[in-house]
C-alpha cells in the first residue's frame, strides 16, 4: 500500500463528552427494533473528548480519530497508547483509561484507521500502515517514548509498532493478541468478495454469539459491542462496513507476526484470559481443526519463550478480554509492569 508521509496534519476537536454511554441505552435488543447507526458512530459518545487527525491514505484524506488524555493525578511524564481489537473501538478502554490517568500517566487511545470513530476507506488494509499511522500521531502530540499496549488485532498492530520503530517503544503489553499463530496453516483462504458477502449476512443472533463467545461471564454492559456492530448492518453505509471487515479480516490473515516474535527488544508483558479461544477464520473450519485453533493460553507461553524479556500472566476464569471481564485485576498487573524498575 502507497501512503503519503505529508507531516501538514490538520487538528478537528469535537465536541467534548463528558461520560461515555451505551449507544441508545433504551433501545436494546431484547426491547424492539434498533436505529441505524452511522459509519462514524456519530451518536455514539465517547468517555473523553475525540479530535481527529487528517492523514493520507492511498492518494486520499482520512481522519484518524483519537483521544488524548492529560494525568488526573500527579503527572510522572509517561504516556500509555491503547490500542483496540478488531470487533471493537477505543471508547471500550475507558475505566483502565480512567485508572493509568489516576496514576498520573497521559493516555492516547486512537481508533485506527477502519474502526469506531476514524475514516473506514474502501482500500486494502496492512498493520505497517496502521503502525505509521500511529507513529504519525505520535509524532504530531510529541510523544517519543511510549508504553504500548494492545488487545487482540490490536496486540497485532503493537507488536509490529514495536517491530518497526523500536525507538519509540519504552515497554509492550499484549492482552490476547490475535496472531500468535498463523492462521493460514489451518483456514483455508477466503476471498474479500466471500469475506464482505458473509459479513452482510450476519444476523442479530450471530453478532450476539459471536460476543458472548468472548467472555466466561456475560454482562449487560457488554451489549453496546454488539450492539454497534448490529446497527451499523442496518445503516446506509453497511456495504463499506462490511468491506471494511473483510479488509481487517484478510490483513490478519496474511501478516501474522509470530515468527519475528524474537525480534522484540521492548520488555514485553502478556495478560491472558485462561479460557480464551479466539482465533480467526474459526467458522470456516471443521469442528476437529476447530479445537485446534485459538489455544491462547498455550500459544501464549510459546510466545514469552520467544520474546527474548517477556513474561505472562494468566486469568484463570477469564476469556478474551480481560480488562472488561476482570477490569480491576488487569489494571493492578498492568501498573505492576510499568511501574516496575527496569531490567527486572
Amino acid at each position: 500500500m502507497t501512503r503519503s508521509h505529508d507531516r501538514s496534519l490538520r487538528l478537528f476537536a469535537c465536541a467534548a463528552l463528558l461520560a461515555w454511554m451505551p449507544v441508545c441505552p433504551a433501545q436494546t435488543a431484547s426491547s424492539g427494533e434498533q436505529e441505524p447507526l452511522g459509519i462514524g458512530l456519530e451518536s455514539l459518545t465517547y468517555p473523553y473528548p475525540v479530535q481527529l487527525l487528517t492523514l493520507r491514505m492511498e492518494g486520499r484524506d482520512v481522519k484518524l480519530a483519537f483521544m488524548d488524555i492529560e494525568p488526573s493525578g500527579p503527572a510522572n511524564g509517561k504516556t500509555v497508547v491503547l490500542m483496540h481489537g478488531r470487533n471493537f473501538f477505543g471508547a471500550y478502554w475507558k475505566d483502565t483509561i480512567q485508572f493509568l490517568s489516576a496514576h498520573g500517566y497521559r493516555v492516547v487511545v486512537p481508533d485506527q484507521i477502519g474502526f469506531g470513530k476514524s475514516s473506514k476507506p474502501d482500500v486494502p488494509h496492512s498493520l505497517h500502515v496502521h503502525a505509521d499511522n500511529t507513529k504519525l500521531l505520535l509524532d504530531y502530540l510529541g510523544v517519543k517514548r511510549a508504553v504500548l499496549v494492545g488487545h487482540s488485532l490490536g496486540g497485532m498492530m503493537a507488536a509490529r509498532f514495536a517491530l518497526m520503530f523500536p525507538e519509540y517503544v519504552e515497554r509492550l503489553v499484549l492482552e490476547d493478541p490475535l496472531g500468535l499463530e498463523d492462521y493460514r496453516v489451518k483456514v483455508p483462504y477466503a476471498t474479500r468478495e466471500q469475506l464482505a458477502a458473509e459479513a452482510r449476512k450476519q444476523t442479530r443472533a450471530g453478532i450476539d454469539s459471536q460476543f458472548k463467545d468472548y467472555f466466561v461471564q456475560w454482562k449487560p454492559e457488554f451489549e453496546v459491542y454488539a450492539d454497534v456492530q448490529y446497527r451499523w448492518s442496518l445503516g446506509p453505509e453497511s456495504d463499506l462496513i462490511a468491506r471494511t471487515a473483510a479488509q481487517t479480516y484478510t490483513m490478519a490473515y496474511e501478516q501474522p507476526v509470530v515468527y519475528e516474535l524474537p525480534q522484540i527488544r521492548a520488555p514485553t508483558l502478556l495478560i491472558v484470559g485462561e479460557q480464551d479461544r479466539a482465533a480467526l477464520g474459526r467458522s470456516r473450519v471443521a469442528p476437529e481443526v476447530r479445537a485446534t485453533l485459538g489455544l491462547v493460553p498455550e500459544l501464549a507461553r510459546k510466545a514469552v519463550q520467544s520474546i527474548p524479556d517477556a513474561r505472562l500472566v494468566l486469568f484463570p476464569d477469564i476469556g478474551h478480554i480481560p480488562h472488561l471481564e476482570a477490569q480491576d485485576r488487569f489494571d493492578q498487573e498492568l501498573l505492576r509492569f510499568l511501574e516496575q524498575p527496569a531490567g527486572r
